[in-house]
């Protein structure tokens, strides 16, 4: 069985089959909701809504680490996470699906460890590589098995949001390597590192970043709705072609 956590844009999985929900309580707290269980193209599936079902919580509002413990409990084979991210680089562009190979963390104050408190030894994982690499190149031969077009390969640069970045923010950022920017990928990546599970990222660009294309002098947030359904639709097809070749 694997795991998908929903972020912006993606909150349900509608053609979900036989759904049923499940409340899991952790030694962190609650996850983000109820996790969902059911069956999408013919293969097991539990799918989280990472913001909660009513979109409720920012990203350093959510509990990070009750939500990949519960996944860890359940023992799932990986974690695909969907998310929204504002482009940077020029092929990076609205509406494209990319599938970062990179993180840059410019988070601060999260939760971001299991390896805390006077009882739990403190362990440095290794983070050379922060995305499973089997699982980017099974997500890269789905799209293609599905004719869907996707980057391999981009630098994630996390912020703490919930505000959008600067122009300024946005050019640092670039000048230091990022493609794509988004607010919720630390410190999940590294929490499924240490609950040693499997962990990949697609990502959908739903806007050019601050000061880029048609966001130089402000991000129309108003147009980021059709753009965000559309290739969610794309993201979606490529899950259903994904885990069609893993049932």
């Amino acid at each position: 069985m694997y795991a998908i956590v929903g972020g912006s844009g993606l909150a349900k999985l509608q053609t979900l089959q036989k759904p049923r929900r499940q409340v899991m309580r952790t030694p962190y707290g609650e996850t983000s909701g109820a996790l969902t269980f059911g069956e999408l193209a013919g293969a097991e599936v539990v799918f989280l809504a990472r913001h909660g079902y009513g979109h409720t919580l920012a990203p350093h509002e959510i509990n990070y680490r009750a939500n990949i413990w519960a996944l860890k409990e359940l023992k799932v084979e990986g974690v695909i996470a969907v998310a929204t991210v504002g482009g940077i680089h020029a092929d990076c562009t609205p509406g494209s699906l990319v599938l970062p190979h990179q993180i840059i963390d410019y988070t601060h104050s999260r939760k971001s460890t299991f390896f805390e408190g006077s009882e739990m030894p403190v362990i440095h994982v290794d983070f050379t590589q922060p995305y499973s690499q089997p699982l980017r190149a099974r997500l890269i031969k789905a799209a293609a098995a599905c004719n869907e077009p996707v980057r391999d390969g981009a630098v994630y640069a996390c912020t703490q949001g919930p505000r959008l970045e600067t122009a300024a923010e946005i050019e640092r950022i670039a000048r230091e390597g990022g493609d794509v920017v988004g607010m919720t990928g630390m410190p999940e990546a590294v929490l499924a590192r240490e609950a040693e599970l499997a962990y990949a990222s697609l990502a959908v660009v739903v806007n050019h970043a601050a000061g880029r294309g048609d966001s130089l002098q402000a991000i129309k947030l108003e147009e980021l709705g059709l753009v965000m359904q559309a290739a969610m639709t794309r993201a979606i097809r490529i899950l259903s072609s994904f885990l069609g070749a893993a049932s």
